[in-house]
């Protein structure tokens, strides 16, 4: 019995030991993160004049009699002044943390934007709506994207990976109309509890956007300052040829560079570049969208 009893006090001082390293590992990510951050709003001659964050207990479970864990959500804010421009900046962590005999072994973010969406297929653009006009309402859109960026509209389907369904509803909104049901792999679509992955994928809008050539659509552009409120960011986080993640551009800074909305991570107000992201390598690329309409011209 004192054997076992002593295997048995080995193990939870092991899981004990393992947890603190990778919760000493998460907070290195999220420590580089916060670096990156301070960084960028020194170069950008960005000055965080105030900050806070409020904690939302979501579910309290007792694993065991010595062990529990609590999911909670973090709204963090940061009130940001570049030159006269004054501008605040939202994100919500949605966390979880684990206590062992009452101390703290991990904190966990529970989503972020390297999170891997519903998996795709190869894309084919339907053609067949050639006639159907397109008048893009960058206002309607943004409203919609400042209205939602911190919850799900219940019209539509939401994920718990959900920034490019995010984004293309702030399109709808904008008046981008959906084409190619019931083809998944066809055009771009979201009907009831089904949806065409350029929908809900941000490496399938990534190519819907750079191929589709009627109704929604855009131009590539090779700066985020040619981008406008209203248009479209995708990320490339490894660098490796996968988009990732999708934003939305709401507003322009002072330098005329783009501010974001997203979800999964829900954030607002957010510098662009996503240096201060856990998911951010250096080896990061990005593809910028001007959203085309046929008052456009090229």
């Amino acid at each position: 019995m004192k054997q076992i009893l002593t295997e048995i006090n080995e193990a939870k001082l092991q899981m004990l030991i393992n947890a603190k390293y990778i919760k000493n590992q998460r907070n290195d990510q999220e420590l580089q993160a916060m670096e990156r951050k301070l960084q960028s709003a020194q170069k950008r001659k960005t000055e965080i004049i105030k900050g806070s964050s409020k904690i939302q207990i979501i579910n309290l479970d007792k694993r065991t009699e010595h062990l529990k864990e609590a999911t909670y959500a973090c709204h963090n804010k940061w009130l940001n002044k570049q030159k006269d421009f004054f501008y605040l900046e939202e994100r919500i962590e949605y966390r979880k943390a684990s206590f062992y005999y009452d101390e703290l072994v991990d904190d966990q973010l529970l989503t972020s934007e390297g999170d891997k969406e519903v998996q795709d297929v190869p894309l084919s653009d339907d053609a067949r709506n050639k006639g159907s006009d397109f008048l893009y309402d960058r206002l309607a859109a943004v409203q919609y994207a400042e209205r939602w960026w911190n919850s799900q509209n219940p019209a539509y389907k939401n994920f718990d990976v959900n920034c490019t369904n995010f984004i293309s509803q702030c399109l709808h909104a904008g008046g981008a109309k959906m084409r190619g049901y019931p083809n998944r792999s066809n055009g771009w679509w979201m009907q009831s509890s089904n949806w065409s992955y350029s929908w809900a994928v941000a490496h399938s809008m990534k190519i819907f956007l750079s191929n589709s050539k009627t109704g929604l659509r855009a131009e590539t552009v090779q700066s985020p300052d040619q981008l406008m409120p209203g248009d479209v960011i995708c990320y490339d986080f490894q660098g490796d040829g996968r988009f990732d993640h999708t934003t939305f551009v709401v507003a322009k800074d002072e330098e005329n560079m783009p501010l974001v909305n997203a979800q999964t991570y829900n954030s607002r107000m957010r510098y662009w570049a996503y240096e201060d992201s856990t998911a951010y390598t250096p080896n990061i690329k990005y593809a910028f969208f001007r959203i085309l309409d046929d008052t456009s011209s090229k």
